[in-house]
């Protein structure tokens, strides 16, 4: 039974990034570009932690934390280029 749902809850995260893809391809301002990356960010945490579910294994958890500190760390660094133009002062 939790196979199952971990299954059915895989399948909801890769529609969700699938509809984050469409809004960073096809936003209609830049910011919302910015938006829909920092929830694909989110939506492949989410994906990563499922599969180490799935899989019982601690690396994938590790390997999540990974990819949230990048993406909070690209979400900053993206909204200050635009803020100010430069990341770095």
């Amino acid at each position: 039974m939790t196979a199952l749902a971990l299954d059915i809850v895989v399948g909801a995260i890769v529609v969700a990034m699938l509809l984050c893809a469409w809004r960073v391809l096809r936003g209609p301002e830049i910011v919302d570009r910015i938006l829909a990356l920092d929830t694909l960010y989110v939506n492949v945490v989410a994906l990563v932690v499922v599969l180490g579910m799935r899989q019982q294994t601690d690396l994938l958890f590790e390997a999540a934390l990974i990819v949230a500190m990048l993406g909070f760390v690209g979400t900053v660094a993206l909204s200050r280029y635009l803020t100010r133009g430069d990341v770095i002062e």
